[in-house]
């Protein structure tokens, strides 16, 4: 029985932790999507915020998600394992197997489909320069998506600056966007622009950098996964039998 107290005890912390942060991050996501009327007010009082960042409103869709999913499987557990309810252990044992499944799932196809990664990245770029052509500095979605991705990677289009060639915006401005010219305050024009490398050039270029921290993160993951199913299937089976 000192095992199993242990295991029970280790099932609470554990999930304990999990719906605690779930219910932090729902909240924040609820809050974010609830009362964006003030986030937006405070955000218009940051001196020379730009106007794209109201667009991180939309990760407040993300948060709810993500808490909800934590709170259910954190509560499932705690519950489970402190009234040693075999049910909820086994909703709990099939939610965490379902999301190992498709991680695994996913991890097949990314080896399998590979080799077809170029014909991928050819296809994405073809479509992702086009609806820059198209619609940057007309559509104010799809202008905030890239200022604030270009923002945050200090990048500049897919490719480099040619992307905004004839767009909306460069044929409005006479000019490209200023995320493509960090270093000068004036007009971005082709010489102030022709550094600054595209967005798909700094993201291949952090993943490649990161490789060994995304693994050991994934195993890691993985690892969690493999152990929570496992405890929460040796209380399944202990209280089965001890109740038998």
């Amino acid at each position: 029985m000192g095992c199993f107290a242990f295991l029970k005890a280790m099932m609470f912390v554990f999930n304990g932790i999990i719906f605690l942060a779930g219910i932090a991050i729902l909240g924040v996501g609820i809050w974010v999507k609830v009362d964006s009327g003030s986030i937006l007010s405070f955000l218009g009082k940051i001196e020379n915020a730009p106007p794209q960042l109201s667009q991180l409103l939309n990760v407040g869709y993300l948060l709810i998600g993500i808490g909800a999913v934590l709170v259910i499987i954190g509560f499932l557990g705690c519950c489970g394992a402190i009234k040693e309810s075999k049910c909820m252990l086994l909703l709990f044992f099939i939610i965490i197997l379902l999301v190992f499944i498709a991680e695994v799932a996913g991890a097949v196809v990314i080896l399998v489909f590979r080799p077809l990664a170029n014909d991928l990245i050819a296809k994405l770029r073809t479509a992702a320069v086009q609806s820059i052509k198209k619609d940057y500095g007309k559509n104010d979605d799809l202008t905030g998506l890239w200022n604030t991705t270009m923002d945050t990677l200090k990048c500049c289009g897919f490719d480099n600056y040619t992307d905004f060639t004839d767009s909306p915006y460069h044929t409005e401005n006479r000019s490209y966007p200023a995320q493509c010219c960090p270093d000068t305050t004036k007009l971005c024009n082709q010489t102030a622009a022709q550094n600054t490398p595209g967005c798909f050039i700094k993201i291949k270029r952090l993943v490649d950098d990161n490789t060994i921290v995304i693994v050991a993160v994934a195993l890691g993951i993985a690892a969690l996964e493999i152990c929570a199913m496992t405890v929460s299937m040796t209380l399944y089976c202990r209280i089965k039998s001890t109740r038998a």
